[in-house]
């Protein structure tokens, strides 16, 4: 049991550093479109910024699953990468079908991916807000300036 949480946190913990570092870059990336994020057109930029912070989250979220997914194969629990990628997912996402179960030795690191997964999903949707945010806030605080 030990075991499984031990590696399970580790797992956890990597996930989340994955999560951060992708946050990081992201920041650094608009930062660099700060000015032309700020001046006008507004809205097709923040359509913009959403749609690309989308498919950065989507690509971090891919990240963590496969990383899950590695780990689980590495470890022997499942025979086929395919395997290993589907039971990641669905935990991750939690979505839990219980079609595919870990095997009993294993069975905690079921839960603590689907954790993860509810984790980053948080963290991910906090830093989108937070990001939308304040590109909005810099835009109006443009406009005030200009009038």
């Amino acid at each position: 049991m030990f075991i499984q949480l031990a590696f399970g946190t580790v797992l956890l913990l990597f996930s989340i550093l994955i999560a951060g570092v992708s946050y990081w870059l992201m920041e650094i990336g608009l930062m660099r479109l700060h000015p032309w994020l700020t001046r006008p057109p507004h809205r097709p930029k923040l359509i913009f910024v959403l749609c690309g912070a989308a498919v950065w989250i989507l690509a971090q979220m891919t990240a963590g699953v496969w990383m899950w997914a590695f780990a689980l194969y590495g470890l022997g629990v499942f025979d086929t990468m395919e395997l290993s990628v589907y039971f990641s997912l669905v935990s991750f996402t939690t979505l839990g079908f219980g079609d595919v179960l870990l095997p009993v030795e294993w069975r905690l690191l079921g839960g603590l991916a689907a954790a993860n997964g509810l984790l980053n999903i948080g963290l991910v949707t906090a830093l989108l807000v937070e990001a939308l945010r304040q590109i909005r806030l810099q835009q109006l605080a443009g406009l005030k300036q200009e009038s």
